[in-house]
């Protein structure tokens, strides 16, 4: 009973495994709805506050399916520099994951409408277990260790920005970069190692922009996977502030999403179908968000 125990504990640590250690199903928002929750290079780079709210709920018919949040706040006087706060928190099974990071980012224009933009996140992340949940003895060495606070993270980002071409660079959980030898905590597969794209806006129309296509490529590197490319593009209707995407993903999962903006408050819904084996089991994936900007 007790390796079947902690059999079943080992599962729910990878089953539990959020976005800031890099699920195979990322945030369908990231790639242009929010694209700071990926790259603190990407924080404040609009004068003003941008707020950003995201829910994603995963595999409806797996008992204790993950069920992921977030939350940013960005904001830039005008200069240079962007600061941002990025909250993101999962439940899956018995645990619970989450990330408060505070950013800065440094905007450098190096053409009239060119930009390099640096950014760093850091902060504290957080895991815990629901005792009132388990079924069985809470006296487990397992369970009674998991518990342990909260641990340094961050993350570091890079990105090349102009009107048009968007090439940019991220390492995510800094913590889990420098330090993979502890507890086991930080061993299991699927956490994300290395994210980068490239997108380039296509002007269909005009000069004025008010109907492009924007392709964008993906590479993500994720430890105890195979990597991962993710290719799409958004179609953008900024005369009728709407936006509409597609993406496939080489770990067999096809996504879209739907993008409309009414005065100053921005609404995202995506869903995303699983293929071949994972697709038995893991049912599809819903998201939705809100941004306001001010």
């Amino acid at each position: 009973m007790r390796t079947i125990y902690i059999q079943v504990i080992m599962f729910l640590i990878i089953l539990g495994t959020n976005t800031a250690n890099a699920q195979l199903t990322e945030y369908e928002s990231m790639y242009f709805q929010n694209q700071y929750l990926n790259n603190p290079a990407m924080a404040g780079r609009d004068e003003g506050i941008k707020l950003n709210i995201g829910y994603q709920r995963q595999w409806d018919q797996v008992p204790g399916n993950p069920i992921l949040m977030n939350a940013t706040i960005e904001y830039n006087s005008g200069n240079r520099a962007g600061l941002g706060l990025n909250v993101n928190s999962d439940k899956a099974g018995l645990i619970s994951r989450t990330r408060i990071l505070a950013t800065y980012a440094y905007h450098l224009p190096i053409g009239l409408e060119e930009k390099l933009n640096f950014g760093l996140s850091a902060g504290a992340k957080f895991a815990s277990i629901d005792y009132n949940k388990i079924i069985g003895s809470t006296d487990d060495v397992t369970v009674q260790n998991f518990n342990k606070g909260a641990a340094f993270d961050g993350d570091l980002g890079i990105a090349y920005t102009s009107r048009l071409l968007t090439v940019q660079a991220s390492l995510p959980n800094l913590n889990s970069f420098f330090y993979n030898t502890d507890d086991g905590v930080k061993k299991y597969a699927d956490r994300s190692t290395f994210y980068s794209a490239v997108s380039y806006k296509i002007l269909l129309s005009n000069l004025d922009e008010n109907l492009n296509i924007e392709p964008l490529i993906a590479y993500r590197g994720v430890k105890g996977y195979k990597d991962i490319f993710d290719a799409g593009a958004r179609f953008n209707l900024p005369d009728y502030k709407m936006n509409l995407s597609a993406f496939y993903h080489t770990n067999k999962i096809v996504s879209t999403a739907f993008g409309i903006e009414i005065d100053k408050l921005g609404v995202f819904l995506a869903y995303s179908k699983y293929f071949g084996a994972l697709g038995a089991y893991a049912n599809n994936t819903f998201e939705c968000g809100l941004n306001y900007k001010m």
